[in-house]
C-alpha cells in the first residue's frame, strides 16, 4: 500500500471561520510569515486558535464544523479488500479510480500488481499465470460475445489482493472519524494510512 499526499488546502480559512459564532476574529494568533527561500508563505498556527481548535474538536463532530473546510487530495494504492472497508466512508469523501476495466489489461500481471505478503507463494503465482492466460485467449479472440465471456471470466477471478489506484479528495472532519474507528484494526493497512495521516500538516486537529 502506497500513499502520496498531492495537496492539503483550507486550513487558514478553516480557523478563521472556527471564530465565526462567537465573533472572536480579534482573537487570533495565527499568521503568515514569508520566507525567501520558498514560492509560498509558510502558515503558522497560534496557541490560542489551536487551544479553540481542540476545545471545539473534543466537545463532538457538530462543535467542530471547520474541519470539514480543510481538504486534503491523495494517491492511494491499496488492494481491493482495503478500499472495500472504505468506501464505507462517504461523507466528506471523493475518489476518482483508475479503470480495472480499460486498463486491467494493458499489460501482463506481475506479483507486484497484487498485496501479496509471501511473494514467493506458489498459489498466487498460479492464479496471476491463470489470468495472464486468459488474457492473450481475449487478445488472440476475435467473436465480440466470446471476448465479453472471457473478459467477464477474468473480472470474476481477479483476486482481492489486485492493487488499484485511487485519487481520493478528503475532509480533516472524515480523516478524524477514520483515525478513531480504525485504530487496532486486523488489516495493517489502516496502521499504514493512520501513519500517513499523523504526518499531515497541523494533523493534530485528527488525532487530538
Amino acid at each position: 500500500m502506497q500513499i502520496k499526499t498531492l495537496e492539503v488546502a483550507g486550513i487558514p480559512s478553516a480557523l478563521h471561520a472556527m471564530r465565526n459564532p462567537m465573533d472572536s476574529w480579534d482573537k487570533t494568533d495565527s499568521q503568515f510569515t514569508a520566507c525567501p527561500y520558498k514560492e509560498k508563505s509558510d502558515f503558522i498556527v497560534g496557541e490560542k486558535d489551536k487551544d479553540l481548535s481542540v476545545r471545539l474538536q473534543t466537545s463532538g463532530p457538530e462543535h467542530c464544523k471547520h474541519l470539514r473546510m480543510i481538504m486534503v487530495w491523495a494517491n492511494i494504492s491499496a488492494p481491493r479488500y482495503w478500499w472495500t472497508e472504505f468506501d464505507t466512508y462517504r461523507i466528506g469523501v471523493e475518489k476518482v479510480s483508475c479503470s480495472t476495466m480499460h486498463k486491467l489489461m494493458a499489460k501482463p500481471l506481475t506479483m507486484d500488481d497484487f498485496e501479496i505478503d509471501d511473494k514467493d507463494s506458489v498459489g498466487p503465482q498460479v492464479i496471476i499465470q491463470y489470468l495472464n492466460d486468459l488474457m492473450n485467449e481475449y487478445k488472440d479472440e476475435d467473436d465480440p460475445d466470446e471476448k465479453k465471456a472471457i473478459w467477464r471470466h477474468i473480472i470474476q477471478n481477479l483476486p482481492q489482493s489486485y492493487i488499484q489506484k485511487r485519487t481520493v479528495m478528503i475532509s480533516y472532519a472524515a480523516l478524524r472519524n477514520i483515525y478513531r474507528q480504525r485504530k487496532g484494526h486486523k488489516l495493517k493497512e489502516w496502521g499504514i494510512f493512520r501513519q500517513w495521516v499523523e504526518i499531515l500538516p497541523e494533523c493534530w486537529m485528527i488525532t487530538e
